[in-house]
Formats: structure tokens, sequence, C-alpha cells
């Protein structure tokens, strides 16, 4: 009797580390697998920009001056303006959505009752799965034609700031309207992962704070938000990533300029790279091809360099 559970006993542990191994092996060849992806793509962008690279000087000046509308002359000079375009209307969504995304995050996680934090949390998973395309029409048709009275408020009292000097474009179709449109588009993914970040601080953290005398915001500023910094930085940069990609909404929506330009309220001032390729890859030609998938091989450098810096600010926050 006790060799035979002996025996069993030994089968199971066997049988344990089998499942142990396959399921290490499994793990390592999806860690592989992503960056085998990666690579690839990184490779793909960068063999089709290898014309523009190393190609006839002329023929490629030529063909920037085409896209550039003669503005600029090299590949640095074209792709310089959409750069700085497609950070600052990335940076300026954030910057609107990142407060109400915590704000509504925090209400949802610690003030609304479970029945409303229920049907919020159901609304704003909604949102987050609209395709951008819903987003642009939205932009284009509802929002553009309504904002025009706000963006003349900003020109009339803060015009003597040069961010909003006026007079305000009419139509708005400017870098102002596209990061509202933007921020509407990335706040429900910093929502959703700030609400379940909140919602997995320590009971007892919370409690010890309320204990000690602590009002409901000072338990959360003391206990719940140093907890879920990390989360909340990590799920920034998943929107920034998204506005940095944005493609559709920005590009029917945003009157496109190819200016180092801070006017957010006048139109024909900036371009995003994602929206620049979209809008000249129909009549561009096997050159003009690889001039474009140079801009995307800057914009995946970018949006690396962006996730590289967020997790090296999240190791910082979690030391």
């Amino acid at each position: 009797m006790t060799s035979q559970t002996t025996s069993e006993v030994g089968g199971v542990v066997k049988d344990g580390k089998t499942a142990d191994k396959v399921f290490k092996g499994v793990a390592y060849a999806c860690g592989i697998l992503i960056l085998v992806a990666l690579a690839a793509v990184f490779i793909f962008l960068f063999v089709r920009a290898l014309p523009l690279l190393v190609g006839d000087k002329a023929a490629n000046q030529a063909t920037i001056e085409n896209f550039s509308g003669g503005a600029a002359h090299n590949f640095l000079q074209y792709v310089g303006p959409l750069v700085f375009g497609t950070i600052l209307v990335s940076a300026l969504a954030l910057i609107i959505a990142f407060f109400i995304a915590v704000g509504i995050a925090l209400f949802i996680s610690h003030y609304a009752s479970p029945k409303l934090s229920a049907v919020l949390s159901a609304v704003i998973d909604l949102l987050a799965a609209i395709p951008s395309v819903i987003y642009g029409l939205w932009g284009g048709l509802i929002l553009v034609p309504h904002i025009v009275g706000v963006w003349n408020w900003f020109a009339k009292y803060l015009g003597w700031t040069y961010i909003f000097g006026g007079p305000a474009s009419n139509p708005p179709r400017t870098v102002a309207t596209v990061a509202v449109v933007l921020a509407v588009m990335i706040l429900p993914i910093i929502t959703s992962v700030s609400r379940d970040i909140f919602l997995q601080t320590p009971a007892l953290q919370q409690e010890a704070a309320l204990a000690l005398g602590a009002t409901k915001w000072e338990m959360i500023k003391l206990a719940v938000i140093p907890f879920g910094k990390s989360g909340v930085i990590s799920a920034s940069m998943l929107g920034l990533g998204r506005a940095l990609g944005e493609t559709m909404a920005v590009l029917m929506i945003l009157s496109p300029g190819m200016l180092y330009s801070f006017r957010l309220l006048q139109a024909s001032q900036s371009q995003t790279i994602a929206a620049n390729i979209a809008a000249q890859f129909p009549e561009a030609n096997d050159l003009g091809v690889s001039t474009l998938i140079a801009t995307g091989l800057v914009l995946f450098v970018i949006t690396f360099i962006v996730n590289y810096a967020a997790r090296k600010i999240t190791d910082r926050k979690d030391a």
C-alpha cells in the first residue's frame, strides 16, 4: 500500500515537472516571437526605406519637393516638421486626457455606487472599442462646426499668448481640434487601465489610513495614488502610443502644414507622420513609397523610445 502511494505521488511530481517544462518552453517561445515580430517590422521598414537613403539624390530631392510643395529639399527637412507635428498633437491630447481619465478612474473605483460603477465601467470599455474612423467622423461633422465659439473665446481672452494667438481659423481644422478628438480617443484607455490598478490597492492600506484619521481624499492621496502611480504611467504611455500612430481621425480633421509652429488655433500649421503617409500614399510612385516608409520608420523609432522611457520611469517608481 505504501509503495503504491509512493508510486502515485512520484507520478504526480513527474507529471508536474513535465507540465512546468512545457509551460516554460511555451512562455519562452511567446516572448521570443514578440521580439522576432518587432525585428521583422524594423527590417521591413529599413529595407523598403533604402532607396531613399542610398538612391539617386536628385530623384529623392524631386520626390520630397513634390510631397512638400517645395518646402523641403531633403529628407531631414521633410520629416522634421512631421515629427514635430506628431509629438505636438499627441502631447496635447495626453495633457487634456490624463487628468480627466484619472479623475474618472478614481470616481469609478472609490466614489461611485456599485451599480453606477458597473454602468460607467461598461461605457468606458465600449468607448475604448470604438474605431478611430468613427471618432474622425464625429470630429469632422460635429465637433468642427460647433467648437468655433470655444476657440474664438480662447483667441479673444488668451490671444496675448503665442499658442492661442488669433483670429481662430474657421472652420477650425487645427491642431487644437485634433488634440481634443485624440484626447477623447485615448481617455477610455487610460481610464480603464487606471481604474483596474486603483481597484487593486490593498484594502489594509486604505483601512489603515482611514483608521489614523485620514479623510477619504487623504486616504486616496496617501494609499491609492502611490500604489497605482506606475500603472497610471503605463496607461498614459499606452494612450500616447495610440495618439502617436493615429491616422484616420487626424486625416479627416486636420488642415495640414509643414511648419514648426505652436499656433494651435491656426489651420495649415502642422501634420503628423501617420496622416501624411495615408494622404500621400495613393499617388506615390516607388520612390515616393520608400520616402513615406522612411517616415514610418522614424515614427517606429519614436514610439519605441517613448515606450522604453516609460518603462524606465515605471521601474524607477517601483524601486
